[in-house]
């Protein structure tokens, strides 16, 4: 996943997009991988990575993960899911998450108005 997630960010970006782009994440050996940093640098891509043990610049993902697995995770059944379908979900909830759901913390919008309201997307 992690050596696709330059590769996606560019698919889905404009070159305008790409120069206010930056992936947060964690110290995790893929995203100090040469290749993997490579890609971010020539695609423009800011990198962002906390110390081992401070985790601020990945927070938002993991605040996004957690609120994930409370609310599509726990309490169900998964038994018989395959992972294809699992993937499927999981793909549905961050859609939905990224167009759909209103965040206070962005004015009441979702991600995606927030950033159409910057001029980030289109």
């Amino acid at each position: 996943m992690a050596d696709s997630m330059p590769g996606a960010a560019l698919d889905t970006t404009t070159d305008h997009e790409r120069r206010h782009l930056v992936i947060r994440s964690d110290c995790g050996c893929h995203y100090r991988w040469p290749e993997w940093m490579g890609i971010c640098e020539e695609a423009g891509i800011a990198r962002s990575m906390s110390r081992k043990g401070c985790s601020t610049d990945d927070s938002g993902m993991e605040g996004l993960f957690g609120t994930m697995k409370t609310e599509m995770l726990h309490g169900r059944d998964w038994a018989g899911v395959t992972l294809d379908e699992l993937g499927k979900r999981i793909d549905a909830y961050i859609e939905r998450h990224n167009t759909t759901r209103i965040k206070r913390s962005l004015g009441s919008m979702s991600p995606l108005q927030h950033r159409r309201s910057l001029g980030l997307a289109a």
